[in-house]
């Protein structure tokens, strides 16, 4: 699961991200509100936690571009106020939950965790699954049935983050910078290679167009 901190605290944002990077998600970081948006803009993180008062675009002003524009993305937010009309005005702008400074980090984790649940993205602990595929998280593989796909660390995370958009586009732009990294100087090419050897190993199980190819846009996992 991916990641986006906005946060222009500097001790609070490096100390989320450790935290959060040692509960093994991916984590990507923001200090400013302008920059904040443009990364949540590029659609390759899960969810999103974001402070209120931001240098640039205010946090609550990214909820409402974002939810404008019709993403749909989990936002937990950080705010120092605690009244009763700022934690309304929060939610009622499309945030998904609200978390007040000061805080401790396991109650942080829990509202992550307890929002990826209700987002549906994880259907038991550890594991998504699609017709008979199947993603086990503590292994790192992929199942047909119980046939394991015998996947390399960037096969998984492909076909993760397909299975976590099902029946959705998923352009090869989005795919780069979520697998590879925003700042990768690898050529985005190497998407449609990964890709190859992901539909080989589903076609040991007779399921190589479960990947199906948006003709000069991405890919989608949707069944034939």
């Amino acid at each position: 699961m991916r990641i986006l901190v906005i946060e222009d605290d500097n001790i609070l944002r490096e100390a989320t991200v450790a935290i959060l990077t040692g509960e093994e998600y991916i984590v990507d970081q923001a200090a400013t509100g302008d920059e904040g948006l443009y990364l949540a803009e590029q659609e390759i993180h899960d969810l999103i936690v974001l402070d209120i008062m931001l240098p640039g675009i205010s946090g609550l002003e990214i909820v409402k571009t974002l939810r404008n524009n019709g993403y749909a993305i989990s936002i937990l937010l950080l705010t120092a106020k605690d009244s009763i009309d700022d934690r309304v005005i929060g939610l009622e702008s499309g945030a998904d939950d609200y978390l007040v400074k000061p805080f401790a980090m396991r109650e942080l984790l829990a509202r992550i965790k307890a929002l990826i649940r209700r987002k549906g993205n994880l259907i038991i602990e550890d594991q998504l699954n699609y017709g008979n595929l199947s993603l086990n998280g503590r292994m790192k593989d992929g199942f047909v049935d119980e046939g394991p796909l015998g996947l390399t660390n960037k096969e998984y995370e492909i076909l993760e983050f397909l299975m976590l958009n099902k029946e959705q586009i998923v352009t090869r732009d989005q795919m780069f910078d979520r697998v590879w990294g925003l700042d990768c100087d690898t050529s985005i090419s190497v998407v449609d290679i990964y890709i190859h050897h992901l539909r080989k190993k589903l076609n040991v199980y007779g399921l190589d167009t479960l990947i199906q190819t948006v003709r000069g846009v991405g890919f989608m996992l949707k069944e034939s």
